[in-house]
């Protein structure tokens, strides 16, 4: 778990970098939208991990599935958090 969260931590860092050109608030965003889909990564991870301890094919079906929606609305978070920064950031076009 903590190579994940190292490596993670270091994606971050590098999208900083090739993120020179993007406002202060949208660079604080990607990085609060990387920080959420790693977290539902790791839970994920578990989720998956707790599956292949299973004693039925329906515990390890409803792991799976728990995991695969922990990841996908942790995607959906982070999505909406650089929506919501994009959306602050831009300009409407003059009338």
């Amino acid at each position: 778990m903590r190579k994940l969260i190292i490596a993670s931590v270091s994606a971050v860092a590098l999208m900083g970098v090739a993120a020179c050109n993007e406002s202060a608030a949208e660079k604080e965003a990607d990085a609060q939208a990387d920080v959420i889909e790693a977290q539902a990564e790791v839970e994920a991870t578990k989720l998956e991990n707790a599956a292949d301890q299973a004693t039925s094919d329906a515990e390890r079906d409803a792991l799976n599935d728990r995991a695969d929606a922990v990841e996908e609305a942790g995607e959906r978070r982070a999505d909406a958090v650089e929506d919501a920064a994009d959306g602050a950031n831009t300009v409407p076009p003059a009338q």
